[in-house]
């Protein structure tokens, strides 16, 4: 997946009308949105093909798939039916799991990323002393997308050591909750904004100051 200015917009707006708002606002700026559950248990799943007819935008599902394998085929399968271009799975429920997922993925000549860490705070108690685990594991399985914290860089570093210079990590934690723009760069190919532009009084703006900050 290629990721235009290596920004992501998460989208977490439960409105579509507003949701579509921010995103012609930024449209110029990006091609890939994160659509999670606040937007789609509000709109349903039609907002994915609403927002890739308005906007011709790759759409990664933000579900955090974590089931056992054939429940998370389903929901992998449903998702990427409706019109997301990728998905992301939970790694911490095992390799079969996972498996699943990248099966139903590689079907549809689509793809999934393996979520490693995550970028809360309690994200330490239990995903963070088993990420590098995680990732090692999405390696045995050829994966090649991740998703790690810009909240911890120390933790983003050690993850792109495991994945290698060759798989393709996505950050979020970015903005709001403290992760840095540019030194998140160094170790990630693309960051994942979403409450530092969408709720931005000038979501244009907030975009042209990311920019300006790690170009």
């Amino acid at each position: 997946m290629k990721v235009k200015n290596r920004i992501i917009l998460a989208m977490d707006l439960r409105d579509i009308n507003q949701a579509k708002t921010v995103i012609e606002q930024v449209s110029d700026y990006i091609n890939t949105i994160k659509i999670g559950y606040p937007l789609v248990l509000s709109q349903g799943l039609s907002c994915f093909s609403q927002i890739k007819q308005d906007f011709s935008l790759q759409i990664i599902a933000d579900f955090k798939v974590a089931d056992i394998p054939k429940t998370n085929q389903k929901i992998t399968q449903v998702t990427l039916d409706a019109g997301a271009d990728a998905i992301i799975v939970h790694g911490i429920v095992g390799d079969d799991s996972a498996r699943a997922c990248q099966q139903v993925a590689e079907q549809a000549g689509k793809e999934i990323f393996l979520l490693t860490e995550m970028s809360h705070p309690g994200s330490k108690l239990f995903i963070a002393p088993v990420s590098d685990e995680i990732a090692r594991m999405g390696i045995e399985l050829g994966i090649k997308n991740y998703v790690a914290p810009s909240t911890r860089l120390n933790r983003l570093e050690k993850i792109r050591e495991v994945v290698g210079k060759d798989s393709f990590i996505i950050s979020p934690g970015v903005g709001t909750q403290g992760g840095d723009p540019r030194e998140t760069l160094k170790f990630a190919d693309a960051i994942i904004v979403g409450r530092s532009i969408y709720a931005a009084p000038d979501p244009e703006e907030a975009i042209l100051e990311i920019l300006t900050s790690i170009n």
